[in-house]
């Protein structure tokens, strides 16, 4: 059995949902499909519950309102059949009589993860409707049966694998399963979802559950690609990754698959190919246990970077002085990307701003602490590339003009991360995109 996940814009267009269909049928081997909601969807419930948590009821209304007139506009052009339509009207029917009932309630958290499922509900409904209109059999296999997450918010695999097991042997003549990514339940049994990674982390988790003969990540793009193609002009996909290498442009930009979604692939040892519905005929991206070949494959940026100095002429001689460092981060919960440390000070980075001002607080009795936001870490990934000869001086020699804050190396085999102001990260993509690529 094999998964197969596509993505918003996979699903976006009712001309996607076609494709898909053909793409799920091509082959006899037993599937399950994961579906995101469609493109722009998500974002619009996110604006609906805003509204609803600033208790403005009139602009949530309004919002309602022009995510079911796109829905209605939607099936008319997936739908040829009557009663094919009559049937998505009815499911869209339910879904928004739920959006509009929930005008009534009082808002809360557990409301508003009810409010965000409702985008990957919608989406596999009305994809199992069009199947049926075509003859394609299929089962529709709710996510809220065996997707479980417990209260670290942590999926707990080994329940996810016994439903999931019981659900698919209750369908035994079926060989096409159609089901949600991103929701789950909680440990109270709530609708929940999987926040990082979604539908990807969800079809890495039902791969692993499956012992899948692949996991199959769908998207608009044809593969992993050596930059930022949004930012460089001139980029390639990579044909080959190691789990450890994939994980590390996923964890610092590239926005093609979340790091999340690695891990249950890895351990499991299920390949992942990441491939693109716009082009199913490109080759994509192969990520298994082994990389391929050695040496730079891949540049990646992550922005949104808080660098944190923190000085003292104490440090030198107090054993002890990092781990109350990093106690205070783990006190407020805040992961740290980078370190660099010297005789007299530590520099780290963070991605999270949020407790900023409490982790200030309790660093200043340690020393004198800078603050630098607005900063940039740029990733740059291979096979064993710290032992690469001269990759160290390739990467300066092309960025010679950039004022680089810090450096991280030997961290890790795979990985060389380096600090910028954000605003040269552009410049810096392309720079290194000539200086190791020699592509212009």
């Amino acid at each position: 059995m094999k998964i197969m996940k596509f993505g918003g814009t996979s699903v976006g267009k009712p001309e996607r949902m076609h494709e898909v269909a053909k793409l799920i049928t091509k082959d006899a081997e037993p599937k399950i499909v994961v579906l995101s909601a469609l493109s722009g969807t998500t974002n619009s419930l996110v604006e609906i519950s805003v509204s609803l948590a600033n208790a403005d009821r009139n602009m949530a209304k309004q919002q309602i309102e022009i995510l079911e007139a796109h829905y209605q506009n939607f099936i008319d052009q997936l739908l040829k059949t009557a009663a094919a339509l009559a049937s998505a009207k009815s499911i869209i029917s339910e879904h928004f009589e739920f959006l509009n009932i929930i005008l009534k309630i009082s808002f809360s958290e557990a409301l508003n993860k009810d409010i965000l499922a409702q985008g990957e509900l919608l989406s596999t409904k009305l994809f199992s409707v069009y199947l049926t209109e075509q003859g394609i059999d299929h089962a529709l296999i709710p996510a809220l049966d065996f997707m479980t997450i417990d209260n670290d918010d942590e999926p707990q695999i080994g329940s996810i694998k016994v439903k999931l097991a019981q659900i698919l042997q209750r369908h035994k003549n079926k060989t096409v399963f159609i089901t949600q990514g991103f929701i789950s339940r909680n440990a109270k049994g709530e609708v929940d979802n999987l926040k990082r990674g979604g539908s990807d982390y969800s079809a890495s988790l039902i791969a692993a559950a499956v012992n899948a003969s692949v996991c199959e990540i769908w998207t608009d793009i044809d593969g992993m690609h050596n930059n930022d193609p949004r930012v460089v002009k001139k980029t390639v996909a990579i044909e080959q990754m190691s789990f450890e290498e994939a994980a590390e442009p996923a964890y610092f930009g590239a926005k093609i698959l979340h790091p999340a979604s690695i891990w249950p692939a890895q351990f499991y040892k299920v390949p992942v190919k990441l491939l693109n519905t716009m082009q199913p005929e490109a080759r994509g991206t192969l990520i298994t246990e082994l990389a391929g070949s050695v040496g730079v494959k891949a540049i990646a940026a992550k922005d949104g970077i808080t660098a944190i100095k923190i000085k003292s002429s104490r440090m030198l001689l107090a054993y002890g002085f990092l781990r109350k460092i990093f106690e205070v981060f783990e006190k407020h919960r805040t992961s740290i990307d980078m370190i660099t440390t010297s005789e007299v000070g530590v520099s780290l980075t963070i991605d999270n701003d949020t407790n900023l001002p409490a982790i200030i607080k309790e660093l200043e009795p340690f020393g004198t602490v800078e603050i630098d936001a607005n900063q940039t870490i740029v990733s740059i990934v291979g096979n064993e590339i710290t032992e690469t000869k001269d990759v160290m001086q390739q990467i300066f020699k092309s960025l010679s003009g950039i004022p680089i804050r810090m450096v991280s190396y030997g961290g890790s085999s795979h990985n060389i991360s380096i600090l910028i102001p954000k605003n040269y990260k552009v410049q810096t993509l392309q720079l290194l995109n000539v200086g190791l690529f020699g592509l212009e």
